[in-house]
């Protein structure tokens, strides 16, 4: 059965690989880790040893893809342990009842499987009109860790190089208090 890892990569619309490639092009500094298949904030805590810790100011994320009544598809990352109120957040976005995306959706909107969406997935959201919305909290962080669209590697980057490979690839951070 496909997976969100780096096995099934080649039937990505862009490959980890080829991402992590482009992040090189474009004077992106990374740190790349392989780790087993982490689906969920929980299974992300097992392996959290390999990173900062949020005191050093490492940046554990949690991604949600959203969808709204009229059909707006939205990105959201918040720090791993965000309680995310999504009629709250539907107000503060000024959308109309927010829900979570089908893994179809997920696929053909931002290119990846369950467990492996990520800020890096604007690889492909951006020519599908994905917004982004990142809480502001993580601007403070020296590290973000993300998944190079598959959920058995992460790799480490800053904020400004995150801004860097948005800019790159035509889109922007929007950020937002939680």
């Amino acid at each position: 059965m496909i997976d969100g890892s780096s096995r099934f990569q080649e039937s990505l619309p862009i490959s980890s690989d080829a991402l992590l490639g482009f992040l090189k092009d474009i004077g992106v500094k990374f740190e790349l880790f392989n780790h087993e298949p982490l689906r969920t904030v929980v299974d992300s805590k097992k392996v959290e040893g390999i990173f900062l810790t949020s005191e050093q100011g490492g940046g554990h994320i949690k991604n949600l893809y959203l969808r709204d009544s009229k059909k707006k598809n939205i990105l959201v990352v918040t720090e791993q342990d965000c309680v995310v109120d999504l009629k709250g957040l539907s107000k503060n976005l000024n959308c109309k009842r927010l829900s979570f995306g089908s893994s179809e959706r997920l696929f053909q909107n931002l290119g990846v499987r369950p467990g492996a969406v990520s800020p890096l997935s604007m690889v492909n959201g951006v020519g599908n009109s994905v917004e982004m919305f990142v809480d502001s909290k993580l601007k403070h962080c020296k590290k973000l860790y993300a998944h190079p669209l598959v959920n058995d590697r992460t790799i480490s980057l800053s904020i400004s190089d995150l801004q860097k490979f948005m800019e790159s690839i035509g889109s922007k951070i929007n950020w937002i208090k939680f």
